[in-house]
């Protein structure tokens, strides 16, 4: 279990991350997603022992994470932006880390470098993005740690190589009881893979919530009044968003869904139907109620 407790970081007063709590659970797939500037990465190299805190403390298993070898040796930080030595090659990369990793799986190593195609000894200043991304990802896989930090682990990825690597990330949690941390922006790529979401805004958390209950609990309604009805939405229902087009009203409703349909049926609407909400949706709904709004930007 990693404990996030009242944490802050600040760059040139700038504040990244403000008293920020979060309980991310073992054996689960935690999905960090956040608006831009969010502290997202920030948040994540803090949990990897990468940046020290200017407040509050993380723990891993009960252990504080700076300056802890222990706790530093049960994660591992696959970074947006990899770092790999200067003319270092895929095998030089893995003695790099078996240094610091003392499961790290050598033969496990071999065995990924050549089903995903990565020559051991080309030079990985010659590999491409994507390529890069795998080694890291693989390098992350074969250190055998009980945590993995992602940070848009499927950015340049091809399609086929991002189902490989969910497989991939499925079979580790079921086998060896991994715990994914996993901070992306492509939220259709989660939606499929996550257990728990995590959504921060300027350093904070706005929510945390298994996505199975975040799911039941927002709903899209879509309904036609009678013709000269007057009814204010607003007082029958907790509104994240609403917008009609002609007779046609569109909104998204936080509460129960038996509930919000017997106050459907109340208004006597000619036409109305629930649809599932997509994590995307979810995260605009959310975000707009705290002034995040897609309308300031184009207006």
């Amino acid at each position: 279990m990693i404990e996030i407790k009242q944490v802050s970081k600040t760059f040139e007063g700038i504040e990244a991350v403000k008293d920020l709590e979060l309980t991310i659970y073992s054996q689960n797939v935690f999905g960090m997603l956040g608006t831009n500037g969010a502290g997202k990465s920030t948040l994540l190299r803090m949990m990897a022992g990468v940046l020290k805190p200017d407040k509050g403390e993380i723990l891993i298993d009960g252990m504080k994470v700076w300056d802890n070898p222990e706790a530093k040796g049960e994660c591992f930080y696959i970074s947006d932006e990899q770092f790999f030595y200067p003319n270092a090659g895929a095998i030089d990369m893995a003695e790099f880390y078996r240094k610091y990793y003392r499961r790290f799986d050598f033969q496990r190593y071999h065995m990924l470098l050549e089903s995903f195609g990565l020559q051991k000894k080309r030079k990985i200043q010659t590999y491409s993005k994507g390529m890069k991304k795998q080694l890291s990802i693989i390098l992350g896989l074969c250190a055998n740690v009980k945590y993995l930090f992602c940070d848009e682990t499927f950015d340049g990825l091809d399609p086929v190589m991002r189902q490989g690597i969910k497989s991939i990330f499925a079979k580790e949690i079921d086998e060896r009881g991994v715990t994914l941390v996993i901070a992306s922006h492509n939220l259709r790529e989660l939606e499929d893979i996550c257990d728990h979401i995590g959504l921060l805004h300027k350093g904070g958390v706005l929510l945390s919530r298994e996505l199975s209950d975040l799911k039941c609990n927002l709903h899209k309604i879509q309904c036609v009044l009678p013709e000269h009805a007057q009814v204010s939405f607003y007082e029958h229902f907790c509104i994240l968003q609403l917008e009609q087009r002609g007779r046609l009203i569109s909104m998204t409703v936080r509460g129960d869904k038996e509930e919000i349909m017997e106050r459907m049926e109340l208004l006597k609407p000619v036409y109305f139907e629930a649809l599932p909400l997509s994590l995307e949706e979810i995260f605009i709904s959310e975000t707009e109620v705290v002034g995040y709004d897609i309308k300031k930007l184009i207006l």
